[in-house]
């Protein structure tokens, strides 16, 4: 099957298995059980047509039997969710035995004499072609995978065999200037992300306001604030406990006040000095709140379309609450749960797994909601130490290492709430930390500008790949060469090969190949 409709002169159209062997029949390499062949996991193919890293070996005993297998110049593609959307496909390079090894998550694709296999690669690359393979992916969820006979079937153009290799030579030039860019943008973020921790790290530190402070002696230090904060927090329990045994219809005992227990101060041995002014706390002294959620799985509470906001770890980013993917539940879980009802105003810290550490601040679109038990509330007493510089503190570096330093459980990462109790803060005076707000919010709308400026810059270097891609097999990328052979000859010669041997023939004969000479070339 072929056709040229809309095509440049000298080009056609044809299948994929019409042009290339797609999974091939296994050689039966001469070799020894401890015979050494590269090995190719699923995560050694870079996305995005990224390269390939065939440095691994293995006993031929090991990988001989269920793997797939690949020789130098086929293209192997994933063909399992999400590494085909991702682009993790790759042209096996040349490689130190007949054959390699990798994940059975692979097509094999086999360019037939006369078709490059980087033009293969580049085709299947496009946006469009994986945005078609994923729709006709076939499996359960989390295990779709693309089918053989849909790749098989897939309508490829064919160039003249000349103009392949310069649209292939065309297309590398230009991504590799691309690349080279998006390099310089990734450099950009790097330092971006270095000058946010270094702002951080000044207003912990009390020389972001250095200069402020020298012209402002403090009215009042720290040391009055944190007496105030003691007070009120007292009180604040008092309240409390008042509260909770009117709801029981008691009257409290005659010594109830003395189970109140004060909070513990920091350990300052290790910790650096502060400016004057300052002292150093922890955040139990602080709070009237240190707390976390629970499952629903453990109630038997399910998600519903509409109910209470619940908080997820995924939720909560460096800075700010993400509330694309949010989910809900009933209201009853609220009533189950009230201890971890969150107010707008709390911090939220996430306490399990890669993303510990993170933490925002509660907004009024999760006032009421609850969270599980990935996330903690810390609440702060009120007036006190205010909550935006709590969420600037507890992102900057110095309590960044404190949580990696103190997580108990190291192979999951958990920031338990005994340890989040004594983490010690720097409290500045009252007027200082409106100042350290305003001077890092002014720093880091900058910075947060500028991240989003090469957000799209990245986004468009993404847009521009493909548009590359596309005028490729357009023929518009690079000027035609009359003298070609056109591809309907090179298809012919294809044809008639394969009448006259047969691809059964072909490939029993591949199977028996014991070596594969290093002068044999391949189109690339």
């Amino acid at each position: 099957m072929s056709r040229d409709d809309g095509l440049p002169k000298g080009w056609t159209m044809d299948r994929l298995d019409a042009v290339a062997f797609v999974n091939p029949k296994k050689l039966i390499p001469n070799a020894q059980p401890d015979e050494r062949f590269n090995f190719v996991p699923m995560s050694v193919v870079t996305e995005e047509f990224g390269g390939i890293d065939v440095s691994a070996l293995r006993p031929f005993s090991e990988v001989q039997n269920g793997y797939t297998q690949f020789q130098s110049g086929d293209i192997i593609s994933a063909k399992i969710t999400p590494c085909m959307e991702n682009g993790k496909i790759a042209v096996v390079p040349e490689l130190d035995n007949v054959c390699a090894y990798g994940s059975t998550e692979f097509h094999v694709l086999r360019p037939r004499p006369g078709i490059s296999s980087k033009w293969i690669a580049y085709y299947l690359l496009q946006s469009r072609v994986r945005r078609d393979a994923k729709r006709n992916m076939t499996g359960s969820a989390g295990q779709l995978r693309v089918p053989k006979p849909w790749i098989e079937g897939i309508v490829i153009p064919v160039a003249p065999s000349p103009e392949q290799l310069r649209i292939v030579a065309t297309i590398e030039q230009l991504f590799s200037d691309l690349d080279a860019g998006v390099a310089a943008l990734k450099r950009a973020k790097t330092n971006l992300k270095r000058y946010r921790a270094a702002v951080l790290k000044a207003a912990v530190e009390g020389k972001l306001t250095a200069a402020w402070r020298a012209k402002h002696p403090p009215k009042e230090p720290a040391s009055k604030l944190l007496e105030r904060i003691l007070t009120e927090r007292r009180t604040k329990w008092e309240q409390d406990q008042l509260a909770a045994y009117e709801a029981k219809g008691k009257q409290p005992p005659t010594n109830w006040r003395d189970k109140y227990k004060e909070p513990a101060g920091p350990d300052t041995a290790g910790l650096p000095g502060l400016p004057e002014g300052w002292c150093w706390v922890t955040v139990e002294q602080i709070t009237t709140l240190v707390t976390k959620g629970s499952s629903p799985n453990w109630q038997g509470f399910s998600y519903v379309d509409d109910g209470v906001v619940f908080v997820r770890s995924q939720n909560v980013r460096w800075g700010a609450l993400d509330l694309s993917d949010v989910a809900y539940l009933p209201v009853a879980f609220n009533d189950a749960h009230r201890n971890s009802v969150i107010r707008a105003g709390d911090v939220l810290l996430n306490l399990v797994g890669a993303s510990i550490g993170r933490c925002s601040l509660a907004t009024s679109e999760i006032d009421g909601g609850n969270l599980n038990q990935a996330v903690g509330i810390i609440r702060l007493v009120s007036p006190g130490f205010l909550n935006s510089l709590m969420i600037y503190f507890v992102l900057s570096p110095h309590i960044q290492e404190y949580i990696a330093k103190t997580k108990a459980d190291v192979a999951r990462a958990n920031f338990n709430l005994d340890d989040v109790r004594p983490t010690p803060i720097p409290v500045p005076p009252v007027e200082e930390q409106r100042v350290i707000v305003e001077e890092i919010e002014e720093r880091l709308s900058v910075v947060d500008d500028c991240e989003s400026q090469l957000e799209v810059s990245t986004h468009r270097a993404a847009r521009l790949r493909q548009s590359i891609l596309k005028r490729a097999f357009e023929g518009k990328l690079v000027p035609q060469d009359p003298t070609d052979e056109p591809a309907s000859i090179l298809l012919e010669r294809i044809r008639q090969e394969r009448d006259e041997h047969g691809d059964h023939h072909q490939r029993q004969k591949q199977t028996r190949a014991g070596t594969r000479s290093k002068s044999q070339k391949t189109l690339f």
